[in-house]
């Protein structure tokens, strides 16, 4: 008689979870339509796909994704900009509702995270400052102090242990056995450091290349790159895990803008040639 009520007491609660995950499936879109706005988060220092203009305004190339997203929707947009380690970790319950925001997916990620469509793909570089004792090869990053975004990709390469393997993206090699990695909680901390000279705090940072070219054109006699690009960066669009409506309709409005040409306006607007490919 134990062993009956025990079974019973655990399919009872099996019954519970299949039922309370049920519940999820479509509340995002429900959510959204109800408060007549799609909250988007995304980091507020990378230009150009994300800054802040000098109206003190969120803009860039993902900024302008967000807002023609929702208004496909019907809706209006808000942007969130929270810690990117709090972005990229998931289990956002309902805070945000989906991330146009160039992240870049990985097994870890993908834990926590539906990574739903692709919409670019940028290289990912090292830069070192044109001052103190700068890095004149990839090699060179070997003991080094190479900087990167705390809870990003470049930090889980910097710590080979950046897994992309099912994202479109080649097999990651890496030009050292070792670095000492330096997290930083903006990309503007880091090459604002750098900036400094090359062996002050920092030795170098990793950084997407159309990034590091917008830095190195605004600051110019400051950074340069180094060598090849390290690894392919594909980004890929990601939402909270759990809502298939969602994830669907999310797909449905990104295929439509590559149709009809707006996901390409967009990026050539922003980075002066079309990187959705």
């Amino acid at each position: 008689m134990m062993q009956y009520k025990t079974l019973q007491t655990l399919l009872l609660l099996a019954g519970s979870v299949t039922i309370s995950h049920a519940s999820v499936a479509g509340e995002t879109l429900d959510r959204i339509k109800e408060r007549g706005e799609l909250i988007g988060v995304m980091d507020q220092a990378y230009p150009p796909y994300s800054f802040l203009n000098d109206k003190n305004e969120m803009d860039g190339m993902d900024v302008d994704l967000t807002k023609e997203f929702a208004r496909r929707l019907g809706v209006k947009a808000k942007i969130e900009t929270p810690a990117w380690e709090v972005t990229t970790a998931g289990n956002w319950r309902g805070r945000w509702d989906i991330c146009i925001c160039s992240m870049t997916p990985d097994a870890q990620r993908a834990r926590s995270l539906d990574f739903v469509t692709h919409y670019y793909s940028s290289p990912a570089v090292l830069v070192t400052s044109v001052n103190g004792n700068p890095l004149t090869k990839l090699a060179d990053m070997e003991g080094k102090k190479i900087a990167a975004q705390q809870g990003g990709s470049y930090e889980r390469y910097l710590n080979q242990t950046l897994k992309m393997e099912g994202y479109g993206a080649k097999p990651v090699t890496y030009p050292f056995k070792a670095v000492q990695v330096m997290p930083y909680g903006s990309e503007d901390l880091e090459y604002q450091d750098l900036s400094l000279g090359a062996g002050k705090r920092i030795d170098g940072l990793v950084s997407n290349l159309v990034t590091a070219n917008e830095r190195i054109s605004k600051m110019p006699g400051k950074f340069k790159i180094v060598g090849e690009p390290l690894f392919e960066d594909p980004n890929w669009v990601a939402i909270d895990k759990g809502d298939k409506e969602w994830r669907d309709t999310v797909v449905k409005i990104f295929d439509d803008m590559r149709k009809d040409g707006t996901l390409q306006k967009i990026t050539v607007k922003w980075i002066g040639t079309d990187i959705s490919r």
